[in-house]
């Protein structure tokens, strides 16, 4: 499979319609959601303090934007531009000097800047496979990603507040682990619904 195939798959291109099914993407997310809360909850105390250091953490912050940048790449390689085609080089050089700036220049939170990026990217293969499908189940999926676009967009311009969140969520290790259970339980639903209904 090249790479626009694989672009075809993720956006349904294909002539035919297919793509990435809303069971694939369920149990994918599904056992991301329950595996990565799991953790969380295990190794609570180990976590938490990495999550204080996370907003300012600069490697993180270059790790997760080489992540969107490479991304970005391939969408703008691969979409249908309409109109807007003959740009297509242009922004495939725009975005790596983009990403090159950004390291130089937004040194404040970039961590948080980028996972915003990120998971503003992250949303749109959910909402593909999620996209009329019939069974209202189907609902956790949009649910999903609305979160990440809403949180993505707050944390591209409003950073600091994941560190205020995580500060609160940290303050607690009960805290800390509700909302780890809370991520378990959504992962699991996840993935019962992939298994059962979709």
């Amino acid at each position: 499979m090249n790479l626009q195939s694989l672009y075809d798959w993720i956006f349904h291109q294909n002539a035919d319609g297919s793509g990435l099914t809303l069971k694939t993407a369920g149990l994918a997310l599904g056992v991301v959601l329950l595996t990565g809360h799991l953790v969380a909850w295990a190794a609570a105390d180990k976590l938490m303090t990495a999550a204080r250091t996370f907003p300012r953490n600069r490697s993180w912050g270059i790790a997760l934007l080489v992540v969107a940048t490479v991304w970005s790449l391939f969408l703008v390689k691969h979409m249908d531009m309409g109109e807007f085609f003959t740009w297509r080089q242009r922004i495939l050089i725009i975005v790596p000097v983009t990403f090159i700036l950004v390291v130089v220049y937004v040194t404040e939170f970039l961590a948080v800047r980028a996972l915003g990026v990120v998971l503003l990217l992250a949303s749109a293969p959910v909402l593909h496979a999620a996209f009329l499908q019939p069974q209202i189940s189907r609902i956790l999926l949009p649910i999903l990603a609305y979160a990440w676009i809403i949180a993505g967009m707050f944390f591209v311009g409003m950073p600091y507040l994941l560190r205020d969140w995580i500060t609160w969520l940290t303050h607690n290790p009960a805290r800390w682990k509700m909302a780890a259970f809370g991520g378990a339980a959504y992962g699991a639903a996840m993935i019962v619904l992939a298994l059962v209904n979709y």
